[in-house]
């Protein structure tokens, strides 16, 4: 019998229509335009001004649904990868899921900050390559400014909001091929956002402290990051005995110009393999490797019988990669 993967059959995005600049921001803290690109490669990011992470979810969804041709009520499964969730419960999976009208589906957040999506996915696979499910659809989505210290010139330089959806299906064509996933905790005490916990609930004092907003030391983190996101993408490609000339895209997580291309060149990539959206959206989290392959696949740079690998790094720390050979159909006109 041949073997049955999880694939992603269809991908989708929404971004909100509020643009701040760099220009914005020198307003607001003190920075300037060249500064923010020269050290993280942001040039704009997109905000929410009115509602919530599961607003972002929901519009890419529902141009997921349309795109596959199919309806909410056909779909098994919703995980949703998140660190602003609309609130502590319910989850925002079950939000999502009453506003989709999708009343055959469960679903579950999913928490790995920046490695949200990546772990997200390789957790809906194994529910399709189980048999259990048919349809799984895996979300990205963060409202970032809701959570961003706009008073901190490190931190609100580099975060965005946005939501992107891929439809995970069974197939003997391609797919999920490898996932490599990894934490370590001792990274909590350098990017967190301590208050509105079990160890910090909201009071006036956590308030006044800043506590519900995020925090990062961000030279320690590049640090680690810039050696955590390389490592484990060699790792995947060395483990399925790849070079560089067998990888068509290499989906980074949008966090820092200065990593990504640091990711790609310990590869041995060229650079016009690499997804890079950052300039246009910043640090979206969640949503950051599932916008890339949206906007790549509309614009038919991403086709099927590619082979595609993603890797990522955030808070925890968390990080990892995945293999996939790319089969959904190719957009409309390509």
């Amino acid at each position: 019998m041949p073997e049955i993967r999880a694939a992603i059959t269809a991908v989708a995005h929404y971004v909100p229509d509020d643009v701040l600049s760099n220009h914005d921001l020198e307003k607001m803290v003190e920075t300037t335009d060249e500064w923010i690109r020269t050290r993280t490669g942001i040039t704009e990011r997109r905000i929410l001004r009115q509602g919530a992470t599961s607003d972002l979810a929901v519009r890419a969804i529902e141009k997921l649904l349309t795109r596959r041709g199919i309806t909410a009520e056909e779909i098994d499964l919703i995980v949703v990868a998140t660190v602003t969730p609309d609130m502590f419960f319910p989850s925002t999976a079950c939000l999502i899921q009453n506003r989709l009208g999708a009343s055959k589906a469960w679903g579950f957040d999913l928490s790995a900050a920046c490695s949200g999506f990546v772990f997200a996915l390789a957790t809906g696979a194994q529910f399709i390559t189980s048999g259990t499910h048919r349809k799984v659809v895996v979300v990205g989505a963060d409202k970032m400014s809701s959570i961003t210290d706009y008073t901190d010139r490190n931190t609100c330089i580099l975060f965005g909001d946005a939501g992107a959806a891929v439809l995970l299906e069974p197939s003997t064509e391609g797919g999920l091929r490898d996932a490599i996933l990894r934490c370590d905790g001792s990274g909590s005490e350098t990017l967190y956002m301590l208050g509105g916990g079990s160890l910090n609930p909201a009071t006036h004092e956590t308030v006044d402290k800043k506590y519900h907003l995020l925090y990062q030391d961000g030279k320690a983190v590049f640090k680690v990051a810039v050696v955590g996101m390389a490592d484990v993408s060699v790792e995947i490609m060395k483990k399925n005995n790849l070079t560089a000339d067998d990888i068509d895209w290499l989906v980074p997580h949008q966090a820092n110009l200065r990593i990504i291309s640091a990711t790609a060149e310990r590869m041995g990539l060229d650079p016009s393999k690499v997804m890079i959206n950052i300039d246009r959206y910043g640090n979206t989290t969640a949503a950051t490797i599932p916008l890339c392959l949206s906007e790549w696949w509309e614009q038919g740079k991403l086709r099927a019988g590619q082979t595609v690998v993603c890797s990522s790094f955030g808070a925890g720390y968390t990080w990892g990669a995945l293999l996939l050979d790319w089969v959904a159909p190719n957009a409309p006109g390509v």
